[in-house]
């Protein structure tokens, strides 16, 4: 529970995971009815997720609860494939509406003006639960990376040079290198428990070290599927593990990233 929002999860693969389903959703309907606070069962969902999921029907009391492909949990769309094309054009439709509005409202556009206005306006629409939905197929990042593109046009005095060179006089990175220093600020993050997250649960160590690289690799597995393979989790590894011992070591959060600004991220 999270504010207004509940959600079951639950491995369905046999009858009996079946049923179980079915009992946690009649407990919290029960719940709901003692606390008198009944949930509105035409605003509950059932995502099915998995090819072989066998795509049972549940109830809530005596409504039948209706399949839905996507919904959006803590502002973040989740399709029922995993896939995050949808998560990608919504965000950058909501930058680029953004962006309209300041190209709409300041007739001075100059540089300071434009980053501070993109810095704190756009991008977080760009950037948000980011580990959560990174994009992997290249016309998604095309699609975030367009908006950034957009905005550094808005300066006068840039708006006919190639996109590199805009970047770097603006002293900006591509959205893709972005999106991989926040995924190891967040590694960060966990494996040093600054987040109340078991990094256990996330991140597998190593068994075997060798004598390249630092003394806190990770392990990576071999997925099948696409999708899984581009999780945070399976991701972040690679360059994780190509970080020098000292970056891994370093004593803050704040040390590490201006390491990692000094490595190019």
């Amino acid at each position: 529970m999270f504010a207004d929002d509940t959600k079951i999860a639950h491995p369905v693969g046999t009858e009996e995971d079946i049923e179980n389903m079915q009992k946690d959703i009649d407990n919290l309907h029960s719940w709901a009815g003692r606390w008198q606070m009944r949930y509105n069962a035409d605003k509950c969902g059932v995502m099915h997720v998995g090819y072989h999921n066998p795509h049972h029907t549940y109830h809530m009391g005596n409504d039948t609860l209706r399949v839905t492909p996507e919904e959006k949990d803590l502002g973040v769309l989740i399709h029922q494939s995993l896939k995050v094309s949808t998560q990608c054009a919504a965000a950058a439709k909501k930058a680029n509406r953004v962006l309209g509005m300041i190209k709409r409202s300041f007739q001075y556009r100059s540089r300071e003006v434009i980053l501070k206005l993109y810095k704190s306006l756009v991008r977080p629409h760009l950037d948000y639960c980011m580990q959560a939905w990174c994009p992997y197929l290249e016309k998604d990042k095309k699609t975030l990376e367009k908006v950034q593109a957009r905005a550094t046009k808005l300066i006068p005095n840039l708006k006919d040079l190639p996109y590199e060179i805009r970047l770097r006089r603006l002293n900006l990175t591509t959205l893709e290198v972005r999106r991989k220093r926040g995924d190891l600020i967040q590694a960060y993050r966990i494996i040093t428990q600054l987040d109340n997250i078991d990094p256990n649960s996330i991140f597998q160590k190593t068994i075997y070290q060798g004598t390249r690289g630092h003394s806190q690799k990770l392990a990576k597995t071999r997925p099948r599927l696409d999708v899984r393979k581009h999780f945070y989790s399976q991701r972040v590894v690679d360059s994780w593990n190509k970080l020098p011992e000292d970056v891994i070591q370093s004593q803050t959060l704040l040390t590490f990233k201006m390491k990692l600004s000094k490595l190019g991220y």
